[in-house]
């Protein structure tokens, strides 16, 4: 049952839990598949969320995930920086350095991040940055481009890249926007855009274009974010995913985006979800390439 604090203002909503129930995929994975988009919240005591959240996770540790991959069969992940922990990321370098070889991160830093930490995060297996762009947008269909220029120039002599969270449909002309930009970028969410908008949204088609210029990467995950159907299947994301992946399958990856936080109504299963690829990927060949070559070429491993 999900909880709410909601008589105390200064304390964010605690999230409902992920589905603890381990349940066995219908899909038998590849060598190196990789859960490409997951996020650790905990031990609270240990490491303190973040003031300015506006949700409160219950712990979701390593151990409980690396459980449930192990369970999924799959054997690589990435770590990606919760927003509850702004730009502290102790908690994020703390699981990676568990499993360097299994394990990549993708972490939130300050503008002005030194190249020295930078090159620090590289070796504790950092490969990208993450921009919460529903957060950072000056306004409504305009980017910080400027300040994201000079961070991309930063980090592009590491080979990483920039994750935005962001709504793709709020971005009509991103094609243009990102075009010369000096590091590939990565959307999750299947572009996060709400079904109902088709794939015929501007914005929609923007990255689409920046995919087939091999300009974009895309995360085949939370279709509970963005379907008006409130359990799976989800077909109405069918038609997004057919579309990214006739884009540029090159450029697609997948995620169980575990713990699913800020889920407010049924909470999915994983193995449910993993099991969305038969449909979303059905030839066992593309699958593979989406679960196993196209993360170790984003992620390096």
């Amino acid at each position: 049952m999900l909880k709410t604090l909601e008589s105390n203002p200064n304390n964010p909503p605690l999230c409902q839990a992920p589905d603890q129930a381990l349940k066995k995929p219908g899909l038998v994975l590849d060598e190196h598949a990789c859960d490409c988009h997951a996020h650790i919240c905990g031990p609270a005591a240990l490491y303190p969320y973040s003031s300015k959240r506006i949700y409160t996770p219950p712990d979701a540790l390593l151990p409980q995930y690396r459980a449930l991959l192990n369970h999924l069969g799959i054997e690589r992940a990435v770590l990606v920086q919760p927003s509850i922990y702004a730009d502290d990321n102790r908690a994020l370098l703390a699981a990676l350095k568990e499993d360097p070889l299994h394990l990549r991160g993708i972490a939130v830093v300050d503008w002005e991040i030194s190249e020295q930490d930078l090159e620090k995060m590289h070796h504790a297996g950092i490969r990208g940055v993450r921009c919460n762009i529903v957060d950072l947008a000056e306004a409504k269909g305009v980017l910080p481009i400027m300040k994201l220029r000079y961070l991309a120039d930063k980090i592009a002599p590491l080979g990483w890249h920039i994750e935005f969270l962001m709504h793709v449909n709020e971005f009509p002309a991103l094609d243009q926007t990102l075009r010369n930009f000096p590091v590939p970028v990565v959307l999750g969410h299947l572009g996060y855009l709400k079904t109902s908008l088709g794939v015929n949204d501007p914005g929609f088609q923007g990255l689409l274009s920046l995919m087939r210029e091999e300009r974009a990467w895309v995360k085949l995950t939370g279709p509970y974010r963005i379907s008006s159907q409130d359990r799976p299947p989800y077909s109405d994301t069918n038609p997004f995913a057919h579309a990214l992946l006739d884009a540029n399958s090159h450029q697609v990856v997948w995620g169980t985006d575990w713990p699913h936080v800020m889920v407010n109504s049924f909470m999915p299963n994983d193995a449910d979800l993993l099991d969305l690829l038969n449909t979303w990927v059905p030839e066992p060949a593309l699958r593979k390439q989406v679960l196993s070559t196209n993360p170790a070429r984003l992620y390096q491993f």
